[in-house]
């Protein structure tokens, strides 16, 4: 059975700091891309980030790059998000999800496992 067990989330104010974890069991993990979504209310599902299997080459979206770094410790099955400087407009439920492919990619449909979502609250 997998499972995707998120956490970090919560209520911070603009400028502050979350890391958000995502820890893994009943896959490979260490052969899965892995990957953060968000989802605020009434907007759709979108990549924040994604980290491949050996941890290179990480992507971000426009709206993060700068602030927000995605790593992974394979060791411990655990993808992670730390996010600086945040705004209200990062508020959203973040996903972490896991691709069983070997090129990371940005479309959520793309990705076979997702965990159940953590709240992150930036309030102004």
């Amino acid at each position: 059975q997998v499972q995707l067990i998120e956490s970090g989330g919560g209520l911070v104010q603009a400028g502050g700091s979350l890391r958000l974890s995502c820890t893994a069991s009943g896959i490979t993990f260490s052969r899965n891309v892995m990957g953060w979504f968000r989802q605020a209310p009434g907007k759709e599902r979108e990549c924040v980030a994604t980290i491949n299997w050996p941890g290179s080459n990480p992507y971000y979206a426009e709206s993060v790059k700068g602030r927000f770094t995605i790593s992974r410790d394979n060791a411990k099955n655990t993808v992670y998000l730390q996010m600086n400087s945040l705004k209200p407009e990062d508020t959203a439920v973040y996903y972490c999800a896991a691709d069983r492919s070997w090129v990371a990619k940005t479309a959520s449909y793309e990705y076979d496992y997702w965990g159940q979502g953590t709240q992150v609250t930036v309030s102004s």
